[in-house]
């Protein structure tokens, strides 16, 4: 057992309920189980009973502080051209 877990979730409302996306759903569920006391990072925060009841990862009971990130930029990838060398 951990002392703290630190999640990433794509949304979460003020409760601490979560969703995950994409390769998020692999361990956060069940990193966010693990520890004592389990801080969560949220992309979008959404008022309560916003968030599909089914969608839901990991529900508040486990989330005991929730805060939103500031700017998430995701750069995966860069499209990077050269000059053609003349023939």
């Amino acid at each position: 057992v951990a002392d703290v877990s630190v999640v990433h979730a794509w949304k979460g409302d003020a409760e601490g309920n979560l969703v995950y996306r994409k390769t998020a759903r692999n361990f956060n569920p069940m990193m966010a189980t693990a520890g004592k006391v389990t801080v969560a990072e949220v992309e979008e925060l959404v008022g309560i009973g916003e968030l599909d009841h089914d969608a839901i990862h990991t529900p508040g009971i486990f989330v005991n502080r929730i805060l939103k990130g500031a700017v998430f930029e995701k750069r995966i990838e860069r499209v990077t051209t050269r000059q053609k060398d003349a023939a």
